[in-house]
């Protein structure tokens, strides 16, 4: 059942409550456990396996020097279904993930913009819901911190970045995306064990419903990155 066609009064209740208790939860979260989630409406959810497909075709599919305009468009698509549905933190989640591969085929001072805009989508995501998809805010915003540069020209923080990544795996310990991410930021770190590990779990995930061509492209970034860790480990490195 929809709860938000069949219930709207109670519904409109829950997210008025919701509004004035979040901001004294947030920071009980880990004490205290996530939120309620509200479900998807029909429209989001087939806007958000819009935005997910649309994104790996672009991501794993189109030339390089496409993806940017590319990238714009799906930006302005996911920006609206957020509009739409301001509290559905898989919307908020999906906006940022295109906003910060959008940066990425920007490149340069340009997009840091865009990646504060990002960072800000998925922080929104975890005061709504920390547990959405699979914790994939705690992915996206660790991802970022690792990425980024630090001050004073960004936001990049290691340790913090360790810190999400490693709260993204307490969700989903055997999930493709946490363990590639962990993985490669690992590897960055010099810890080439410690990325092996990560990587052969993230190539051992199970297959997401739907997700066929976003996990193929993703599996291959992983083999291509077990390959130069291997390679390390095998030169002697630890």
């Amino acid at each position: 059942m929809n709860l938000r066609d069949h219930k709207p009064f109670a519904t409109a209740t829950l997210r008025l409550a919701r509004r004035v208790a979040l901001p004294l939860a947030f920071p009980l979260l880990s004490l205290l456990g996530a939120p309620a989630a509200f479900a998807l409406a029909d429209t989001g959810k087939a806007e958000l396996q819009a935005v997910q497909g649309r994104w790996a075709d672009i991501h794993y599919g189109l030339p390089e020097k496409h993806r940017e305009a590319a990238f714009a468009e799906l930006a302005e698509r996911a920006a609206r279904a957020v509009a739409v549905e301001p509290e559905a933190a898989e919307l908020r989640i999906w906006h940022a993930i295109v906003l910060s591969t959008w940066a990425g085929a920007k490149g340069g001072l340009g997009a840091l913009g865009l990646v504060k805009e990002a960072k800000a989508e998925l922080e929104t995501a975890l005061r709504l819901d920390p547990r959405a998809l699979d914790g994939s805010a705690y992915t996206s915003l660790g991802s970022l911190y690792y990425q980024v540069p630090g001050w004073p020209v960004g936001f990049g923080d290691d340790g913090q970045a360790e810190k999400l990544l490693k709260q993204a795996l307490a969700i989903n310990p055997g999930g493709i995306d946490p363990n590639y991410f962990y993985g490669d930021f690992l590897s960055r770190q010099k810890r080439y064990a410690e990325a092996r590990t990560a990587l052969e779990k993230a190539l051992a995930a199970p297959d997401r419903p739907g997700r066929a061509s976003a996990d193929a492209g993703r599996r291959a970034e992983a083999r291509r990155l077990l390959e130069q860790v291997v390679a390390k480990l095998a030169q002697g490195a630890q």
